[in-house]
């Protein structure tokens, strides 16, 4: 039994209304948020660009930092060393950081240093073979 108010209005529209008016604006609210967070994350990237670093802007193009100014910098693009000049807005995505590159060879070469200092194992199939030799000298 649907009652009617003064007004002429159900409750359950009332109801119903206000939901959906608290539904959008939750809505509205975080997914103001998450691109608030994802531009504060591209103004980041593009203050912390570094010569050396691959970048993608925003028509397509995909190249190597040669040079930074202020408020532009220098993309190198082809094997022919092709130099276009952009503004820094003008960066989608930082795809490899010069500093990532370099702190990967760093612990490469750490590795490898230190694989060196260490005496190698014997190989696993080693391993075996002088167990079964062991096992045949017991009996």
């Amino acid at each position: 039994m649907i009652r009617i108010n003064k007004k002429g209005v159900s409750q359950n529209m009332e109801i119903g209304l206000i939901v959906i008016v608290v539904l959008m604006v939750g809505m509205f609210f975080f997914s103001s948020r998450k691109r608030k967070k994802q531009e504060q994350q591209e103004a980041l990237e593009r203050d912390n660009l570094q010569v050396g670093d691959e970048v993608t802007t925003i028509g397509g193009i995909i190249g190597k930092v040669v040079s930074i100014r202020e408020e532009t910098f220098v993309l190198e693009t082809t094997k022919d060393k092709t130099k276009i000049r952009f503004l820094r807005g003008a960066i989608r995505t930082v795809d490899v950081k010069i500093a990532d590159v370099v702190a990967a060879k760093a612990k490469e070469a750490t590795a490898a240093s230190g694989a060196a200092e260490q005496p190698a194992e014997p190989a696993a199939e080693e391993k075996s073979a002088d167990k079964k030799e062991g096992k045949k000298k017991k009996k």
